[in-house]
């Protein structure tokens, strides 16, 4: 049954409804509301529902029952039916009892933006991780929206008394199947989540990581693909890219360079999702370097920036070395625009994932930030030392080489804690080491 009255048919056409309030976040103003309203109408473009007019009342206070008043849900609903819409999408949550007045009073279908979103975030998700997560915020939203959502339920009859009728029964029992479901699938989590633990950490034992993190439909995945000379899907909506992505940035230092593409961000996340969400991004903590991607032609680009630092900061990240790139440089009309909001922001670059220079000059400064972060040590290995010369040759990066009489010099170059865990230490040269003197008399 959840399945069935939980899915938003592709086949309605869905007329939009706001409000401006100065009591709700996000739609504090015309101009917000308008921001909002566009976001919204892309959400419901990436999970292929066609979208109609869109409608707002500017209150100075919410109306509890339906948020809007209902003169004004009356007129929505016969203009939303004039154009041939059969859904009200809201772009806010609601709440059980919202649901259930509105389409009373409408008699539409009604959703919130919640709904949407978690919709999409269950037609892209592809790893098991993601589909678990997602499932449980579903049910989770589900859970108190029951009545609002089933219609079979206002079809029941209701009864008086502690028993209670049919339809008090069967809510009590679809709760109690929820529940059920949500713990099992928490249980499953818990599993995938360890396996996925020991994966990061033989990660970190072999690899640099840089995470891209960024609004939704940024733009970075189209960076990997270019980056790492790869095919990750791509595509100009909402959300494409769900589960978080691990490819090659660059093969051939030591260690490997790995690139990870995360689920991008939005305004407004809600709270049904936020646990998700910071799940889903855990990628980005294993990250040695955050590379943050914007899309400089949105007239909205900053708040998008607004919304990224403030759920890095959820996720403790604040203090994590980034850069930021503005993306999409291609699409601004005015060239020098790109380059005054680049300069306003320190550590950060401009480019576009389609120009070819912009993203080798891009990658380059990736791997050399890398490199800078690498330290020099100095060796010495006597020539019977074979395991040593071996990890040196397949597990640092080498600058120079010199055979001395006994043994090789070395001067390379690797992460702390890669040579920490390699067992050369015995080999580091102090500076008043005679080997020196024999190498400046070569």
């Amino acid at each position: 049954m959840l399945d069935d009255e939980f899915h938003i048919s592709r086949e309605y056409q869905a007329s939009l409804v706001s409000i401006v309030c100065p009591k709700m976040p996000e739609h504090k103003t015309e101009a917000e509301t308008a921001r909002s309203l566009i976001e919204l109408r892309e959400l419901l473009r990436t999970l292929g529902v066609k979208a109609g007019e869109q409608y707002f009342q500017s209150r100075k206070t919410i109306e509890a029952g339906t948020f809007l008043g209902t003169g004004k849900l009356e007129e929505i609903a016969r203009k939303a039916k004039a154009e041939g819409s059969k859904l009200l999408v809201f772009d806010f949550e609601l709440t059980s009892s919202q649901i259930r007045n509105i389409k009373k009073i409408t008699d539409l279908s009604v959703v919130d933006r919640v709904h949407v979103i978690l919709e999409i975030f269950a037609q892209h998700a592809r790893t098991k991780e993601a589909k678990i997560q997602i499932e449980i915020a579903r049910l989770k939203y589900v859970l108190p929206r029951l009545s609002g959502f089933w219609s079979h339920l206002g079809r029941q009859r209701g009864g008086v008394g502690v028993k209670g009728g049919e339809g008090e029964q069967q809510i009590e029992l679809d709760r109690r199947i929820i529940r059920e479901r949500i713990e099992h699938f928490k249980k499953e989590l818990k599993t995938v989540e360890k396996s996925r633990v020991e994966q990061r950490k033989k990660r970190q034992d072999k690899a640099i990581t840089a995470a891209l993190v960024g609004y939704t439909n940024a733009g970075k995945s189209s960076l990997m693909n270019r980056m790492c000379r790869v095919d990750i899907l791509e595509e100009d909506k909402l959300f494409a890219t769900l589960d978080s992505t691990f490819r090659t940035l660059n093969p051939d230092t030591k260690p490997p360079m790995i690139l990870i593409d995360t689920v991008g961000f939005i305004s407004n996340l809600p709270n049904t999702l936020i646990d998700g969400f910071k799940t889903t991004l855990e990628s980005a903590l294993e990250a040695d370097l955050l590379i943050v991607v914007c899309d400089v032609s949105d007239p909205h680009y900053k708040k998008h920036m607004e919304v990224t630092d403030q759920v890095l900061g959820e996720l403790g990240l604040n203090d994590k070395e980034r850069i930021t790139v503005f993306n999409k440089k291609d699409k601004l009309d005015d060239p020098f625009k790109g380059k005054i909001i680049q300069r306003s922001v320190p550590n950060s670059y401009l480019v576009s994932s389609m120009i070819e220079e912009d993203v080798t000059h891009l990658r380059e400064s990736i791997i050399n930030y890398f490199l800078e972060q690498q330290s020099t040590y100095e060796l010495f290995v006597k020539y019977d030392a074979g395991q040593a010369h071996s990890l040196i040759v397949s597990k640092t990066n080498v600058e120079a080489t010199t055979n001395l009489e006994t043994g090789i010099f070395y001067r390379i170059r690797v992460p702390d804690f890669i040579f920490n865990g390699l067992g050369l230490g015995q080999f580091i040269l102090s500076p008043t080491d005679p080997i020196f003197e024999e190498l400046n008399n070569l």
